[in-house]
């Protein structure tokens, strides 16, 4: 490949920080809350103008999954609280999103938090001190500028800072290196909800008038889409689609991201056609919007101080340096090869009902200083990782990820030295629940 050197230059430093986050999902957002209520000087980083992640810009259309305490309950609360006279006329709860009301509700909280939050603005590259990262470059309205940064949370999804930073890392199947499908989110309008029918996993084949609704799918929606998957939403007559399908598309790579978001787009007609042709209550719908960030399910697993494996989580394992006490969910891995779930996945056929634990050493990378991981990209299996890549657990992983971060700051070590013991004492006062230990 042909290369062109950049000239040096000097980059301002617009901020120092104690705790830089980058990126805003529920990951991001569970860091910065917890950095800034704990009385750090907190930067909260994000390449869109919504905070939020794909359960707002994303469009997702619940919060799949279940993290018991901590900031997800608080979220849960507070968009219970936050529901517009309809929604709780219609009995709607803090389970399914509103993502325009969530988008304001989270930046409020941050704002009470004293979170600085930079929108518009992309996390370029870190800040290197040997091999402590420092902060990190960004690019945006004002061009390229720094922040350092006594601690940096990599909540970018993919891990984009920590794998430049050289946190080693593998992608996908552990045999194969192949990637979940990515899904561009939409919703439709005009639904008569009365008569419409949900079908919300892919074990889910209800009969309808033309046939089993999973088995039709597969017959009018072409290769790699072909199932139906529908959520009602917090608004009258508005469904949420999470039905648009792409395969062997790697995330991490610019090019390969852009196809996928293209090839989900022009999936949407022949979806709506067939949600007219085949679904009770959805004959004359038609599309109000589409997410602006496609779906990633899954890229880069790093290597951490500690990995969490399926059978941590069918044990309902309960580690004694966990940091997120109380997680729950299936193995929901979409099928690598097409639509639907893979053979190793398990939606409602998933019969372990316990809650699990994650420790400490899965938000920690092997080699790097100063860096720890928030969200799906965290030390685990491929299995593991469809069950805590859920939003909910995302949270409660970002939440202990910005309290790791304030106590090295606090107690001036390194986030490698910070002892368990200490960030699970900080979580238990700031609302988390004592794990389970299970029972015989």
């Amino acid at each position: 490949m042909r290369t062109i050197t950049e000239p040096a230059r000097e980059v301002p430093v617009i901020a120092e920080v104690d705790v830089l986050v980058l990126g805003s999902g529920p990951a991001g957002t569970g860091a910065a809350l917890e950095a800034g209520r704990s009385g750090m000087r907190t930067m909260l980083v994000e390449q869109f103008g919504d905070v939020g992640g794909v359960a707002t810009v994303g469009l997702m259309s619940h919060w799949a999954g279940r993290a018991d305490g901590g900031l997800y309950k608080e979220v849960i609360d507070r968009s219970v609280a936050d529901r517009q006279d309809f929604e709780r006329e219609s009995g709607v709860g803090g389970h399914r999103i509103n993502p325009e009301r969530l988008k304001t509700l989270l930046l409020a909280m941050l704002e009470e938090a004293g979170v600085e939050v930079l929108l518009y603005t992309m996390a370029a590259a870190p800040i290197m001190d040997g091999n402590r990262v420092a902060g990190a470059f960004l690019e945006g309205k004002s061009g390229r500028t720094a922040v350092a940064a006594k601690v940096v949370v990599d909540a970018t999804g993919d891990g984009d800072i920590a794998a430049r930073a050289g946190a080693p890392f593998t992608k996908g199947r552990e045999r194969d290196g192949r990637m979940q499908p990515l899904t561009l989110m939409f919703k439709v309008a005009g639904v008569d909800t009365d008569r419409a029918v949900f079908p919300g996993g892919f074990e889910s084949n209800l009969e309808v008038p033309l046939g089993r609704i999973q088995d039709l799918a597969r017959e009018h929606i072409p290769h790699p889409a072909g199932h139906c998957l529908l959520y009602r939403s917090t608004l009258p007559g508005v469904v949420t689609c999470n039905m648009t399908n792409v395969i062997e598309a790697d995330a991490t790579d610019g090019r390969q991201l852009t196809a996928a978001h293209i090839a989900c787009r022009m999936q949407l007609d022949t979806i709506v056609a067939f949600l007219r042709k085949c679904v009770p209550g959805f004959e004359k719908c038609y599309v109000i919007s589409t997410a602006s960030l496609v779906g990633i399910r899954e890229t880069r697993h790093f290597e951490g101080e500690a990995t969490l494996t399926a059978e941590d989580i069918l044990e309902a394992r309960v580690f004694d340096d966990w940091v997120v006490p109380s997680a729950w969910f299936n193995f929901d891995i979409h099928n690598l090869d097409g639509s639907g779930l893979d053979k190793d996945g398990a939606q409602k056929h998933f019969k372990q009902k316990r809650p699990y634990t994650i420790p400490y050493g899965c938000l920690v990378p092997k080699k790097i200083d100063q860096l720890l991981l928030a969200g799906r990209s965290i030390s685990g299996t491929h299995k593991a990782h469809s069950n805590y890549r859920v939003m909910p657990i995302c949270l409660n992983i970002g939440q202990a990820a910005g309290a790791a971060g304030a106590i090295a700051v606090q107690t001036s070590r390194t986030v490698r030295e910070v002892p368990a013991e200490e960030i699970q004492e900080h979580l238990l006062a700031h609302g988390a629940v004592e794990p389970q230990e299970p029972q015989d």
